[in-house]
This record gives C-alpha cells, sequence and structure tokens, in this order.
C-alpha cells in the first residue's frame, strides 16, 4: 500500500521551510557538524525505508519524531551567519562554511605561542596543523655578540622564529658609538631593525623576517614587550646584562611548556650558566665555512697508485706554449678541481695541474720546474713539492688570485716577494707592490706609533724587512771584501735595495675602503686574523690587470672571537675553489731551518 502523503500545512514545518530560506544547505556545515545530525530528507528517507507497510498520521509519534530531529539540526545554522566576517553574503552555497574565515582569522595573527588547548579545540583542522608546525618551529634567544659579529645573523635561522630581549637592543645601543668594527655592526643591525619594524605598531605578534626580501628567513622577529618575571637563583645578579638575558629565556621556557627556546650567544661562559640553569644554549655555527679544518681545501692531491690503471686508456696529449697537456677519462676525473694540483710518484711519475673538468674527462697540464736552478726567480728557486707547485701559481699571468697556507717556515713570504719583485722589475707585469696587514698584536699593545703611515707601519712589517734582506743580499761567498770591487759591489747592492723599496708600498687596512689598485701585485700577510667581511672589503679593491695573494696560517689566529673555521683566509679558500682564475697551495714542508722544524713538531 502506498504512503500517503505528508500533511500540506502542519505549522511547524512550514515555519521551519520560511526561516531557512536563506540558510546554507546541509553540506555546508557539513565539516563543523557530527555525522549523526543529519537533514530532515534522509532521516524521512530512513523512516519510509524502516516502515513501508506502516500507515503514518499527522499526529503519529513517529512523524514527531522526523520533525524534532529537523528543528534540532538546522537550529544553529540560525547563528551562523553571525560568525561570518563583516560584509560576507549570507546565501553562497559555493562558499566555504561559516566557521572557515575564522579558522583563516587566527591563522593570519597567529603569535609564537603555542595555542592553548581552548583555541586549538575550536579552530579548523588546518588551525590545528599550523599549531603543531609552530610548535616545531623553535624560537632563538640572540644574544648581544651574536649579532655584533655577524649583523645578518637575523636572517641565519630559516624557518624558526627569533626573540630579542631588551637588554640586546640596550646594549646594542651602547656599542654603536666609535669607528670599530663592532661599532660598525650594531649600527648596521640597528638600522636593519628600524627597516623591519617599520609602521608597525602591534609588535607583540612578529614581524616576518621574508618581508624585505629575505626568502631563506620564513621565521617571524618578536621584542620583548612587557616585563617577564623569572625565577633564577639568588645568587645570580639580575642587574647584570648577562643574568636579565638568563631571566628572559627561562621565562619564555616558562611560558611556552611545548616549545623549545634556545639561547644562541658567543660567550662561552654565558652557555655554561644557562646549561647549569637546565636552560638549552648554543654557539652561533653559520659563520663557520668549515666544521673541522682538516676539510679545508688544501689544493693538491695525491693520485693513487692504480691510476694510470683506470686512467691510462684513451689517452690525449697535445703541446701548445711550451705546455704538454693530457686529456684522461676516468671515474677519478669527476673529483678533480679547477686549478687544482695532482702527482703521482711512481714509475710513471705526474705533477699537473688540472685546467677543465667535464663529467668523466679532465684535462691536466704540465708545470714548469721552479726546483731546477735555470727555473729561478729572482734567485729563490723552490726546494719541495708544495713549494714549486704555489711559485707556478704566483708566475701564472691567469691566476688572479692565490692564497698560500702552511705553518711558520715554509717560505710563504719568500716566494711571493720573489714572484712579485720579478714580474714588476724584470717582466714589467705590474706596476709596484702594495703589502698590507692587520695589526693584531700577539702580546701587550704598545700604544700609539708616531710618524706616517709607512712608517706607523714599519714595526708590523719586520717579515717584509726580513725577507727583502735576503732577497737583496750579494752572492758573493765569504762576506763583504774589502777594495775597489767589493765598493763597487755594495754601491750595486744598495742601489738595488733602494730600487726594490721605491716599488714596494705598505698600505695600513684602515685605509683601504674606497680605493681602487690598477695594475698592483697586493699582498695581504697574516690573512688568517681578517674576518670575512674584512677579506671581501680587501679583495674588492682589485681593479683590472691586478694580483691579489693571501698569506696565511690558520693555526696562529690572533684575533678575539676568530676560530679556524670563521677566519676570513678560511673563507675565501672555500669560496673561491674552482674558479678558474685562482688556486690555492697548502704547503707541509718547512724551509725555514731544523730548529724551526723541530721546534713547530714538538712545541
Amino acid at each position: 500500500m502506498p504512503l500517503p502523503k505528508l500533511p500540506t500545512r502542519p505549522a511547524e514545518i512550514l515555519d521551519l521551510k520560511t526561516m531557512r530560506a536563506t540558510a546554507p544547505q546541509p553540506a555546508e556545515i557539513e565539516e563543523v557538524r557530527p555525522p549523526r545530525l543529519s537533514s530532515m530528507e534522509a532521516i524521512l528517507s530512513k523512516s519510509k525505508r524502516s516502515t513501508a507497510t506502516e500507515k503514518l498520521s499527522p499526529a503519529s509519534p513517529a512523524l514527531k519524531q522526523v520533525v524534532r530531529p529537523a528543528i534540532v539540526v538546522t537550529e544553529p545554522a540560525v547563528q551562523t551567519p553571525v560568525a561570518r566576517a563583516p560584509g560576507a553574503p549570507t546565501k553562497t552555497p559555493s562558499r566555504a562554511p561559516a566557521v572557515t574565515p575564522v579558522a583563516r582569522q587566527n591563522e593570519s595573527t597567529d603569535t609564537p605561542a603555542v595555542a592553548t588547548p581552548t583555541r586549538a579545540a575550536s579552530g579548523s583542522k588546518r588551525n590545528n596543523k599550523k599549531s603543531g608546525d609552530n610548535a616545531s618551529r623553535k624560537m632563538f634567544v640572540l644574544d648581544t655578540n651574536v649579532l655584533l659579529h655577524d649583523p645578518s645573523s637575523l636572517y641565519r635561522f630559516e624557518e624558526h622564529d627569533i626573540f630579542l630581549p631588551m637588554m640586546t637592543l640596550e646594549e646594542l645601543d651602547h656599542q654603536k658609538k666609535g669607528m670599530s668594527e663592532v661599532a660598525r655592526n650594531a649600527r648596521q643591525v640597528s638600522r636593519a631593525l628600524d627597516i623591519l619594524v617599520g609602521d608597525q605598531r602591534n609588535l607583540e605578534e612578529g614581524l616576518r623576517l621574508d618581508s624585505q626580501g629575505n626568502k631563506d628567513a620564513t621565521g617571524r622577529l618578536f621584542f620583548q614587550t612587557t616585563a617577564m618575571a623569572s625565577t633564577l637563583p639568588p645568587d645570580l645578579p639580575m642587574g647584570k646584562a648577562d643574568n636579565q638575558i638568563l631571566g628572559v629565556v627561562r621565562a619564555l621556557q616558562d611560558l611556552h611548556k611545548t616549545r623549545e627556546v634556545v639561547l644562541v650567544s658567543k660567550d662561552i661562559n654565558m652557555r655554561l650558566k644557562a646549561r647549569t640553569l637546565s636552560l638549552a644554549a648554543e654557539d652561533y655555527f653559520n659563520d663557520q665555512v668549515l666544521e673541522d679544518s682538516d676539510l679545508l681545501y688544501s689544493g693538491v692531491l695525491q693520485l693513487p697508485e692504480n691510476f694510470w690503471n683506470k686512467h691510462g686508456k684513451d689517452v690525449e696529449s697535445w703541446q701548445q706554449g711550451g705546455t704538454t697537456f693530457y686529456k684522461i677519462t676516468g671515474p677519478m676525473c669527476g673529483q678533480f678541481i679547477v686549478n687544482q694540483f695532482v702527482y703521482f710518484e711512481g714509475s710513471m711519475p705526474l705533477y699537473a695541474q688540472v685546467r677543465e673538468v667535464s663529467g668523466k674527462t679532465a684535462v691536466l697540464a704540465t708545470l714548469r720546474d721552479y726546483t731546477h736552478g735555470k727555473n729561478n726567480v729572482w734567485g729563490v728557486i723552490a726546494r719541495n713539492r708544495e713549494q714549486n707547485f704555489a711559485m707556478n701559481l704566483l708566475m701564472n699571468p691567469d691566476c688572479d688570485f692565490v692564497s698560500l697556507l702552511g705553518q711558520a717556515g715554509t717560505g710563504k713570504t719568500l716566494m711571493t716577494l720573489a714572484a712579485g719583485l720579478a714580474q714588476v722589475l724584470e717582466t714589467k707585469r705590474y706596476s709596484e707592490i702594495i703589502v698590507t696587514r692587520v695589526t693584531v698584536p700577539v702580546g701587550e699593545d704598545i700604544g700609539f706609533l708616531p710618524g706616517t703611515e709607512e712608517e706607523k707601519m714599519g714595526p708590523w712589517m719586520g717579515a717584509l724587512e726580513d725577507n727583502l734582506e735576503v732577497l737583496s743580499m750579494g752572492e758573493t761567498e765569504g762576506g763583504s771584501s774589502i777594495g775597489g770591487a767589493g765598493s763597487s759591489h755594495e754601491w750595486g747592492r744598495a742601489g738595488t735595495t733602494e730600487l726594490i723599496r721605491s716599488r714596494i708600498k705598505i698600505k695600513s687596512l684602515n685605509f683601504m675602503r674606497g680605493r681602487t689598485f690598477l695594475n698592483k701585485y697586493l699582498i695581504i700577510d697574516e690573512a688568517q686574523n681578517l674576518t670575512p667581511k674584512q677579506m671581501k672589503t680587501l679583495i674588492t679593491r682589485a681593479g683590472p690587470g691586478t694580483k691579489v695573494v693571501c698569506l696565511g696560517n690558520i693555526a696562529q689566529i690572533d684575533t678575539p672571537y676568530l676560530t679556524e673555521g670563521s677566519s676570513g683566509l678560511t673563507f675565501v679558500v672555500d669560496r673561491f675553489k674552482g674558479w678558474p682564475h685562482s688556486g690555492t697551495v697548502t704547503l707541509q714542508r718547512g724551509e725555514r731551518s731544523r730548529l724551526a722544524d723541530y721546534a713547530g713538531e714538538v712545541l
């Protein structure tokens, strides 16, 4: 028997349709309603299927049960337009549910604090995912020395957030006065912070670090806007700046229970105090070019004993300009670096320089033998393999940048000066030699020095004077002679010394900014004491036809806060690796004296 039709005008059903003419369809609120609350039509359909043989009347209890759930389902929909954002349409079936703008608003105003359980419960699934990502991001509290050491450290923490305590800003303001490198870095950080803040007034929400085009930094920058109460041991005086920053870290740790708060400082003692207080603390490692100095590129590679067995087939050779070239193919060729020196000491010895690398094919060029007397450079011959490699770089006109590393007594300065004098006075390739170095004393500072720029730099150029004395010595045996010949020889040597000194200029590092050197032979001595920024300032002074030579020993760093991994010499060796117009050689064997060699080994 067919079911009778529903009454045409039940009061409850007609009022329901009138009131819900503009309400969203049940499918729209499916994301925010439990599945058990279905629409009236679904319940009627289910009721019809279950009572197909039962006759229903308008007053039957079954109909009342059908109508009441429909009222319960649609009654919250009357209030949903209130939760919409201002100006949102009330009848747009294709739009998102009414609660979606609330979830998006929570995402746009997300703060570094982990979402509270109330907010997480009221948000959508997308907001819950955002809260989880926020909890996985770390919050780094920066000490002042990190900003003074690297002004761009604000953009070195990738997706993590940064917090600056008020004491950090106070110390930046205290360090900004003066002409030192620290003062310049403090002013640079202050300008960067001013640009980030801009016209924003609500700093509690944080500043986007990528707002100025720094795409690598996707986190936010937060300032301490209110006083933070923390519980530190009473033995720590709160008037000290370091202890106040530790108090801020403790307060942030208590505020964000599920988020990792880390103190970043270059101060070892501060990190130790933080760890004793159960606070996470780390050193600033982003300025480290290498974690281990043993991994530094040496510029020299020894070939294995089976090299010719794997690379001896289909070898092509030709000569050009007095140099023999070999084109070899094999699995090891992909590890070669342009201008790297390779050697093989066996039945078929090979001393060559890598000129080209393409996949598993490389082109090697033979070297000029500067260990032979006929190839001496200003009277200087190479005494070992590495010195021969270094001399080939120094005398190569196509090599614009050369870095020589090695311990004391390996001949770095002597070979560099000899090559410079030969190319300035003999071949006229460069107009003059310019020598500079950073003035970092080993012991106590002796104070201000009188005189001109060169006279003030004189005490720092003792190594230059010693090597010039060696290069300008006569070739007479048994000391100076007496008589006319000896006198003429002395006069000739004095004239040579004056000529050499007239072509060598000593410049201070403090007056290098803004200069341009044309056709100069620039020597940067003691380069291990330079920061990467100072090294960049010096190298960018080179104009057309200028050759830059950096000398140093990364095991003898005298500059505070510089390590073997963050030295400017390490920085340029790593950055210039593989450039066709640069080369690096690490000298291994000392040639100064047997006493100096033995002292370098045992002391």
